[in-house]
């Protein structure tokens, strides 16, 4: 199995706050895979640290077997200085970031949403493809495409930023909390989306979900993180059986 994404030993800080310590994992080419945890302990910040938005104070991230962040690099002045790919140049390798909050430009449409997604593809014939395949995806969409994005509800607003992100043709797409605020049947309704993008377009899949039990479910592989920290790794279905697991996150 090919590791398509591998996180070396990676710590972030927020001033003297340790956010991330000594964080290594990986993420093998075609699965799906989660990382659970409770709110602070540093989740978002992992797949912040991944697309650029975080700068290393250790370790290195890789994708694809290619170096995108590292930490204490390079020496410039004298003095040592990580080095990390810019975000737009991180999307260009193939990572799309599903971003906590949806955080939708609202009052766009959702076509110019979509567009905005595809900022950096320069064919048009292929973004207007890819926004047609987004429309018969998510046919929701499609009927709604000409209205500001405000008007949708959470779950279309959702599914509007997977359609997003998912313009720019990735090959890894990272999502931060799709079900966050939204009803049980459109969470289902999310993850179904999210199995069948992964299965059917071959799209990598890292999932941080504070539901535990739904991303366990759909997941392949999963990790807990506690306080900046994995402190577990296994098959997720080992994990849903792991006592200290289902006392923690499962409510059993």
């Amino acid at each position: 199995m090919k590791e398509l994404l591998t996180i070396d030993d990676i710590c972030v800080s927020y001033g003297n706050i340790k956010a991330l310590q000594h964080v290594s994992m990986h993420v093998n080419e075609g699965d799906i895979v989660c990382l659970i945890g409770a709110n602070g302990s540093g989740k978002s910040t992992l797949l912040k640290a991944i697309v650029g938005q975080e700068p290393l104070v250790g370790g290195s991230i890789s994708f694809d077997g290619e170096e995108i962040c590292r930490a204490k690099a390079v020496v410039v002045k004298g003095e040592k200085r990580g080095r990390h790919l810019t975000t737009d140049l991180i999307a260009a390798k193939g990572i799309a970031l599903v971003p906590e909050g949806r955080r939708v430009f609202a009052d766009m449409t959702v076509e110019e949403n979509l567009d905005m997604g595809a900022f950096l593809v320069r064919d048009d014939t292929l973004i207007a493809e890819r926004k047609e395949a987004m429309y018969d995806f998510f046919p929701i969409l499609g009927a709604r495409r000409r209205q500001k994005t405000r008007s949708l509800s959470g779950g279309e607003q959702q599914m509007m930023a997977i359609a997003r992100a998912l313009m720019s043709g990735p090959r890894l797409i990272l999502l931060d909390e799709p079900g966050l605020g939204l009803a049980p049947l459109v969470i289902a309704d999310i993850f179904e989306k999210i199995d069948m993008i992964n299965k059917q377009d071959k799209v990598t899949v890292f999932l941080v979900e504070q539901n535990a039990r739904m991303a366990l479910k759909a997941s392949t592989e999963g990790y807990v993180m506690e306080n900046g920290r994995i402190v577990l790794h296994d098959a997720s279905s080992a994990l849903l059986e792991n006592e200290q697991v289902r006392a923690a996150y499962l409510g059993e």
